[in-house]
């Protein structure tokens, strides 16, 4: 870029776009946006067939999905200060490429430890994307001009949520040159290189005219202590809770404090804080933070084990499963669309307070439903539950953006709305990392009592096929403890040497071999029932504590907050 160039302010360039050229950067960073969106949705559907894969352990499943939302939330402020300062084309075209990259890498991993560090680096190259997108549409568009542009946004959003788990079940189900569930990460690089080379020709050049400096210590800070927090929450089962897991734990407090100190000194000396102190001063946006981050968490949870559930549990497809959860896409969509724009505005918090309450209602009748049923469930038991839940996330969807920022300082909109999608995504983080704890716990310690269950059944299949009593005891004895095992094994491409014992074993008949599978894979059922079982009353303790905090807020939002909401 030349010097003239350089001087030239974002602004000042797209000024002179033509209706067609910002048509064309419009679908450019919006494909961008489309790529993030979809890694966050098309993941969890493919994680069964990862971890069958990869042979990958249940800590390795959640570091493919908690890795890339804890980078993305670490630098996502970062990286739109990094727009400000070298320019949010040239910002954009980095964290494309960096995404391609890694997308690329994703599918290309050979082990879980190749896939965790290419997620980890897809996440901090879409922490320089994203931001660039908002940046770029505030660039293009004047303010009476971004209604539409949100709302195109806010329907890509709703497409990805609903869409991305149906298209990640169906790459997986076509195999694509036998690839198994690597075209999931795969389908990016083409979009990606589309982007890069579209982007390059079209996208507005320049910076902001007022561009504040990079806060690289409060990166640091930040980054040190959500690590802290979250790697021995997600590490800790596999290596038995060690000393050194709590006090990792407990050092990231006195790093979020240093990092709050640091963030009040850097505004200081150069008011260029990566989080600005000034807003916590009003407490709508400091509850509301709080609201939207415990909500994440409530949310995460139940989406991913609910997929661990269905295709581990249950044995659905990637498809059946992706299918099977689009209720609660079409409730949010429908809520969205019915009383978003009219009626959410004028309940205000209250839209917050029912909302959570509405889908805590859904998670119990979920819950109930496949506690019912399990091994016998049908998908369309679920469809009235899940389209609850649907209808509860779309009702605290709509109001979260206006709880956080109502009563923030329009000239601060842009750092508060940062703000609120790094603690989202934090949120998500932490969620993932915590319900692991209660959920992967839970199928290990359940595991005899769910097996206990199925043992009437198992004998009754041994008495049938005329199995003498004492070879009954022995047969029933080492399924349970190959079960158990395997219900405990925190390494899945080890076969625990009950399960080889048993293999060996007296049990020649294939049918009868059949028969206590089958048995087997009800136990397995109840036991990730269970586990599912708990998993909803945490999620459901998260939702009554936003639903208590709430209260908190005020009664009704401003109307600016839901216009900053775009």
């Amino acid at each position: 870029m030349s010097t003239a160039e350089s001087s030239i302010s974002a602004q000042e360039h797209a000024a002179g776009f033509t209706s067609k050229k910002r048509a064309i950067a419009l679908v450019i960073v919006a494909l961008a946006f489309v790529m993030d969106l979809l890694d966050n949705t098309i993941v969890n559907v493919a994680i069964p067939a990862i971890r069958t894969n990869l042979t990958a352990g249940y800590a390795a499943i959640q570091w493919v999905v908690a890795g890339y939302a804890l980078t993305f939330a670490t630098l996502l402020i970062t990286g739109g200060r990094m727009g400000d300062v070298y320019g949010y084309k040239k910002v954009f075209l980095w964290g494309v490429s960096g995404f391609t990259a890694a997308s690329l890498l994703s599918g290309l991993a050979a082990n879980p430890g190749m896939l965790i560090g290419a997620r980890l680096l897809q996440g901090a190259m879409a922490a320089l994307m994203v931001p660039q997108v908002l940046s770029m549409m505030q660039v293009m568009y004047k303010p009476e001009e971004r209604g539409g542009v949100n709302g195109l946004f806010g329907a890509l959003g709703g497409l990805a949520a609903s869409l991305g788990p149906v298209l990640g079940g169906l790459l997986i189900k076509w195999n694509i040159f036998g690839w198994d569930w690597r075209p999931i990460f795969l389908i990016n690089v083409p979009i990606g290189l589309f982007a890069l080379f579209m982007g390059a020709r079209y996208l507005p050049k320049g910076k902001s005219p007022h561009p504040l400096k990079l806060d690289i210590p409060g990166t640091a800070l930040i980054i040190s202590a959500i690590f802290l927090l979250t790697y021995p929450l997600i590490q800790g089962r596999d290596y038995g809770w060690p000393a050194w897991s709590f006090l990792m734990m407990a050092g990231s407090i006195p790093v979020f404090i240093v990092f709050a100190w640091w963030q009040k000194r850097k505004e200081q000396i150069d008011e260029s804080a990566l989080v600005l102190p000034s807003l916590f001063k009003n407490r709508s946006f400091g509850v509301g933070l709080s609201v939207n981050l415990i909500f994440e968490m409530a949310m995460i949870s139940f989406f991913l084990t609910f997929t661990l559930l269905l295709q581990i549990g249950l044995g659905f497809s990637a498809v059946h499963s992706a299918l099977t959860g689009l209720p609660v896409a079409f409730g949010i969509a429908l809520t969205m669309a019915i009383a978003g724009e009219k009626l959410i505005p004028k309940i205000g918090r209250y839209a917050l307070t029912f909302g959570t309450i509405v889908m805590a209602t859904g998670l119990l009748l979920v819950l109930g439903v496949i506690h019912r049923y399990v091994y016998g469930l049908h998908s369309w038991q679920l469809i009235a539950p899940l389209l609850l839940v649907g209808v509860g996330m779309g009702m605290v969807f709509s109001s979260l953006f206006a709880a956080v920022l109502n009563g923030v300082d329009a000239r601060h909109a842009g750092s508060a709305s940062g703000l609120l999608n790094a603690m989202q995504q934090v949120g998500g983080a932490i969620g993932v990392a915590v319900v692991g704890v209660i959920f992967f716990g839970q199928i290990s310690s359940a595991a005899p009592h769910s097996f206990a269950t199925v043992e009437p059944q198992l004998q009754h299949v041994l008495s049938t096929a005329h199995v003498p009593a004492a070879t009954q005891t022995d047969i029933i004895n080492g399924v349970k403890n190959c079960f158990v095992d395997q219900s405990r094994a925190k390494d899945a491409s080890v076969t625990p040497e009950s399960c080889k014992q048993m293999t060996t074993g007296s049990v020649a008949d294939q049918q009868l071999g059949q028969q206590l599978k089958t048995v087997a894979l009800k136990a397995n059922a109840a036991n990730f029932d269970v586990a599912f079982r708990w998993a909803i009353v945490y999620a459901v303790g998260l939702l009554a504590l936003t639903c208590s905090l709430s209260f908190a807020l005020p009664s009704k939002f401003r109307a600016e907050a839901y216009a900053e909401m775009a």
